[in-house]
């Protein structure tokens, strides 16, 4: 479906975005610091890279008893979460290096877990990034035609159930991904606002020669090498992705489709009418700031805020940014949405799945008075 392009009012409320990005600039020069990777960063990287492929060769030597093996997919699981986080994520930013072709090998990494990096940067990088929280632009509230995320999509009778139905659509979503999910964008005429939307040659090559390596190792290699049946590599395979899709649909969703959060519609004129810094603060919620293992694993997603207001920034700085850009926040009047643990925000996306799947449900937007006089 063709659906017409969104704006925003970026002529109004320009002090805010002006402040932050001059503080937060003032930042990196002042401690004499690069927005990119750092030492830390690099360990990260071959830690999550080890435990991914690492457990990979493990499993494909053969060496291992059957028990082990499957328990190695579930690291493999965990691995590709924290390889999706950290590694490809900020690659495919441009965040993770200075030098482009650093980044573009290291987000190849997306397409050797099975996914691709070309359409997650239009899907995300692009789409996500530029409409967040907006009903039919914003490709991540798309996740199932059973799951409600947005509370002007239509409701239907099994949106009572998603608050359970949604985990599960969670745990599949990178089975979904790997095999249906980026043929099917390819094949899209539309893909959020962008309309009759083509792709290079080369980009259907990669496509095609990444997934069939993807499946040739995780597929043909360990029924050919090991001495396993289809049933075990079936158990094997859906450990993996269950762990990894559960992992990253859990956190990826406490970024957005939370209670605090906002899911504006643009006016008659098809206008966001704020500015489009304000409107990623308004949509966007942190959570798990003081949680180091959490920021380790998550590449700093807990910190979505830092993310949207500064993509182009690696991860590893998300922590200290912060502080600069709530106290910022705090100073206009914008809120600074935010949850003081992990189950806190767990908690709150499962009362708005709920609250999303009850048809007596009213939203209404709500009225902000910032300070931007």
């Amino acid at each position: 479906m063709s659906v017409e392009k969104v704006t925003f009012n970026n002529s109004i409320s320009r002090e805010f975005s002006k402040t932050v990005k001059e503080r937060v600039d003032h930042y990196f020069k002042e401690h004499d610091l690069s927005r990119h990777a750092n030492l830390q960063m690099v360990i990260k990287t071959i830690v999550l890279l080890t435990l991914y492929f690492g457990s990979y060769a493990l499993i494909i030597s053969g060496q291992l008893p059957l028990l082990a093996m499957w328990f190695l997919t579930f690291l493999m699981g965990i691995g590709m979460a924290g390889v999706g986080f950290s590694v490809s994520h900020d690659a495919l930013h441009g965040a993770y290096s200075s030098n482009k072709y650093i980044n573009k090998a290291l987000g190849y990494t997306f397409d050797l877990m099975g996914a691709n990096g070309y359409i997650w940067k239009i899907t995300h990088n692009i789409i996500h990034h530029t409409y967040t929280n907006i009903h039919e632009h914003d490709e991540d509230l798309e996740v199932a035609g059973f799951i409600r995320l947005s509370p002007h999509a239509e409701w239907k009778p099994i949106h009572r159930f998603q608050h359970v139905l949604a985990f599960f659509a969670y745990s599949l979503a990178t089975i979904f991904w790997v095999f249906v999910k980026d043929y099917k964008h390819f094949l899209k005429d539309h893909i959020g606002p962008y309309n009759n939307k083509s792709h290079p040659v080369s980009e259907w090559i990669i496509l095609f020669v990444t997934k069939a390596i993807y499946y040739t190792y995780m597929l043909v290699l360990p029924m050919l090498l090991l001495d396993i049946t289809w049933v075990h590599l079936l158990i094997g395979f859906l450990t993996l992705h269950l762990t990894a899709g559960l992992i990253l649909g859990i956190i990826f969703q406490l970024a957005h489709v939370v209670e605090e959060t906002d899911h504006p519609m643009p006016d008659q004129e098809n206008m966001i009418d704020e500015h489009w810094m304000i409107h990623e603060m308004v949509t966007t919620n942190n959570f798990a700031r003081d949680n180091k293992a959490l920021c380790w694993f998550v590449g700093g997603l807990n910190f979505q805020i830092e993310h949207h207001l500064f993509p182009r920034t690696c991860s590893v700085h998300y922590p200290d940014i912060s502080h600069i850009v709530e106290k910022t926040a705090n100073e206009f009047g914008i809120p600074y949405n935010h949850h003081d643990t992990f189950f806190d925000a767990v908690a709150s996306h499962y009362r708005t799945l709920k609250k999303f799947g009850d048809p007596e449900f009213s939203y209404s937007e709500p009225k902000y008075e910032f300070k931007l006089g």
